[in-house]
């Protein structure tokens, strides 16, 4: 696709997308650059029906649309919602809430908020390459998102008593690492923080030999007998010494707290992970000075990785339904 029809504000965005054959023309070139692809057989012996929008497979004679086998699949919500969805969601650095998303777009709050968790699933985006690998040092530290008990309601914190019990802690554990040199991070839920989770997620992600700086959390202890070099903060005393530091990755965790707090103000463990995805993106996405990344870039990442993603209502709430809200 040509640069100088990619939008690069968001009012261009909505000007753009208004058209809905550019909607159709725009997501099939992020999808096929080199033509559409049959998602039944792989044939690329297609022809397209203009009238239809679809595309009908020579070969095994099926119909398709830009749509099937993306996050956008078996939703009657036109492309111009979706797309202008993904690019409030990408660039806005605290996140946007399901309420904005229904009024900004006219959508109901549920439909809104399914958008939101598929758009969220398609900037998930793993890598098989260890952090450290190139020398520079890894910043470890875990995280407890939840809510303080004093502030719920009393039937919540007596299902939390209940179930927990009075005196345990409610909140869920989160592991982040924040690679120095490349300046990028990941994070996922983790059952506990206990020494052998902790470390066996650092062995994992972590090329041996590697730099870690943690805090002095007793989990990271002995890290330097499996072939790591490690250096700890000790927070009661200091929070920096020389380059050891946990402060990057500290710096993660206040922007994702601050969009769980101030825009979604609640969230389920159940979900978490989808959230953890979203701020992961922005947050190895932003402008820096090696890589001055802007809105349409961001967007444009988030595009070309909706493809072989699905995630159905069923899934999104574990229930088992027949039919999506929409």
């Amino acid at each position: 696709m040509k640069d100088e029809k990619i939008p690069k504000s968001l009012m261009q965005a909505i000007r753009y997308f208004s058209n809905p054959d550019i909607c159709v023309e725009f997501v099939a070139a992020m999808r096929w650059p080199d033509g559409a692809v049959c998602p039944w057989c792989d044939s690329q012996n297609n022809g397209f029906l203009k009238t239809r929008r679809i595309w009908k497979c020579r070969d095994c004679r099926k119909q398709f649309s830009v749509k099937q086998g993306t996050i956008f699949e078996d939703s009657p919500i036109p492309l111009d919602k979706w797309l202008t969805a993904v690019w409030l969601i990408v660039n806005c650095k605290n996140g946007i809430s399901s309420y904005e998303i229904s009024r900004n777009l006219k959508l109901t709050q549920k439909s809104a908020w399914f958008v939101l968790h598929r758009v969220r699933l398609a900037l998930r985006n793993g890598s098989l390459e260890k952090m450290g690998n190139d020398g520079s040092p890894v910043e470890v530290d875990e995280a407890f998102i939840g809510g303080n008990p004093k502030f719920m309601h009393a039937s919540r914190r007596n299902k939390l008593s209940i179930k927990r019990g009075i005196n345990a802690d409610h909140k869920t554990a989160v592991m982040g690492m924040l690679d120095r040199e490349t300046r990028q991070v990941r994070a996922k839920l983790i059952p506990d923080v206990t020494r052998e989770t902790l470390q066996n997620e650092i062995l994992r992600e972590i090329e041996r030999g590697a730099t870690v700086y943690t805090d002095g959390a007793t989990g990271y202890d002995n890290l330097a007998r499996k072939e790591f070099v490690h250096e700890t903060v000790n927070h009661m005393e200091e929070y920096v010494r020389g380059q050891v530091h946990t402060q990057s990755i500290e710096n993660f965790w206040s922007l994702l707290k601050r969009g769980l707090k101030g825009t979604y103000v609640a969230v389920e463990p159940f979900h978490l992970s989808r959230y953890l995805d979203e701020q992961v993106f922005r947050f190895n996405n932003r402008a820096t000075k090696d890589n001055p990344l802007d809105d349409a870039d961001r967007f444009m990442l988030a595009v070309s990785q909706i493809s072989g993603k699905r995630l159905t209502y069923a899934d999104l709430t574990g229930k088992v339904e027949e039919t999506e809200p929409f």
